[in-house]
């Protein structure tokens, strides 16, 4: 898995650690939440993704000689604060949403709880994965339900940088993408990889005939041919010349994708190639995919506009101090009340209900008495209404069915079966209310 510094975060964070050790209140319990006041606009449902990277972030989240020798040289802290950073390792309790989860305004989808010192210099780590993961998860879920079934690869490495590649690549994937073109993603988290010929392959050899019998020649004809380099008709015809009728696919990057797939789709049928596959690629996002729905291509590859959000590149969330404990052991729910930035204070549960049919219908959140236990897992779910808070970390130690490639695997399988149980209205791709009302106590 790729590392990361400590160092990845913003300095008001150690800088509140000082002053928090020199007030006395660092080693107070205190629990904070992560929520979205709304979904970015217009949109109807979030997709909560980047858990299974968050876990393991955190459980690595260390303060090494270098990291502490910068602090020191620039004057960022202490020595006695470098002390304690030196020693930092996370041992307190996350529970929150599963990986692949729906979400909407409000819900609780992390809760960390731990002490105020421990926890509030994760802020930066927290949001930046969990923002990031969740904006490109809520995107890939949305074209997964504008192409109806057809299979969809992620292929936006070149527009993020390279740890967000990796990181793209795992949340289309939960979300229902059928694959990558990046290697490191196969490798950390065994997503199935896909990839052929670019357009310089083409255009390095002497003909387009040329290319096209050295890929079949290497890969044989179950390979995909790119057939738009010069003409897509000339394409078309030399690349059954050269493979047969039996060619795996052809790629389509350019042009009225509406029209060059059917006109595509009618003359490999002409030439025999019934069988032979048309994926499409061409900067698409879920409009452009959704507008394809008549026609007779089989997969899509999307890079820039999933691996960036499609409009929306990040989820909005916030990571907020809710409740903390006093010397004395009581616990006081805390809360900002400042103009469009407020939030609810305490610890929160949160349970979907779903009508007879298994239909979701709302999303009821409830404030906690300060103090009272936290509600975990799934044991007091009735017919119609499914806990949402479940276990992530406790003592520090993460809960393996969340991490490593099985944990990406069993959010994949969590996601198909919660967005399943959306009602139809929540899918839509036009702007609009959130898919089910959230009910707030």
């Amino acid at each position: 898995m790729l590392k990361t510094s400590a160092l990845l975060t913003d300095r008001y964070e150690l800088t509140m650690l000082q002053a928090a050790r020199h007030s006395g209140v660092a080693d107070r319990q205190a629990v904070f939440e992560v929520f979205a006041r709304s979904l970015p606009a217009g949109r109807r449902y979030g997709v909560f993704a980047g858990t299974g990277r968050l876990l393991e972030r955190i459980a690595d989240f260390r303060f090494q000689s270098n990291d502490l020798e910068f602090l020191a040289t620039n004057n960022v802290v202490d020595s006695e604060t470098l002390n304690w950073l030196a020693n930092y390792k996370f041992s307190g309790n996350i529970s929150g949403y599963r990986e692949g989860e729906i979400y909407f305004g409000y819900s609780p989808v992390l809760t960390v709880e731990a002490s105020f010192a421990e926890a509030v210099v994760l802020e930066t780590l927290v949001l930046s994965v969990l923002n990031f993961d969740t904006a490109v998860a809520s995107a890939a879920a949305r074209m997964k339900s504008a192409a109806a079934g057809r299979n969809l690869a992620e292929m936006g490495s070149r527009r993020v940088s390279e740890i967000a590649a990796v990181a793209a690549a795992r949340a289309a994937y939960i979300a229902g993408f059928a694959a990558t073109s990046n290697l490191e993603a196969g490798r950390s988290w065994n997503i199935p990889t896909m990839g052929t010929a670019a357009h310089a392959f083409t255009l390095m050899h002497d003909t387009e005939e040329a290319a096209f019998r050295a890929q079949i020649e290497t890969f044989g004809t179950a390979t995909t041919l790119l057939i738009d380099t010069y003409s897509i008709e000339a394409g078309v015809r030399k690349a059954i010349e050269v493979a047969g009728p039996e060619l795996g696919a052809v790629r389509i990057d350019s042009g009225d994708l509406a029209i060059e797939i059917a006109k595509v789709r009618a003359l490999l049928d002409d030439l025999g190639a019934k069988n032979t596959k048309i994926t499409v690629t061409n900067d698409l996002d879920e409009y452009a995919i959704a507008a394809l729905a008549a026609a007779p291509v089989n997969s899509y590859g999307v890079g820039t506009s999933v691996a960036t959000g499609s409009g929306a590149p990040t989820a909005g969330f916030v990571y907020k101090l809710v409740s903390h404990q006093q010397p004395g052991g009581d616990w006081v729910n805390v809360a900002k009340t400042s103009a469009q930035k407020a939030n609810i204070a305490g610890r929160k549960t949160a349970v979907r209900r779903h009508d007879a049919q298994g239909i979701a219908t709302a999303e009821i959140v409830h404030s906690q008495i300060a103090g009272a236990p936290q509600s975990k897992n799934d044991s007091t779910e009735s017919l119609n209404e499914r806990n949402l808070i479940v276990e992530l970390m406790n003592l520090g130690i993460a809960v393996e069915e969340f991490v490593g490639p099985e944990g990406t695997l069993n959010a994949r399988n969590h996601h198909a079966k919660v967005i399943a149980a959306l009602p139809a209205q929540a899918l839509r791709l036009t702007r609009g209310e959130p898919g089910i009302s959230t009910l707030l106590s």
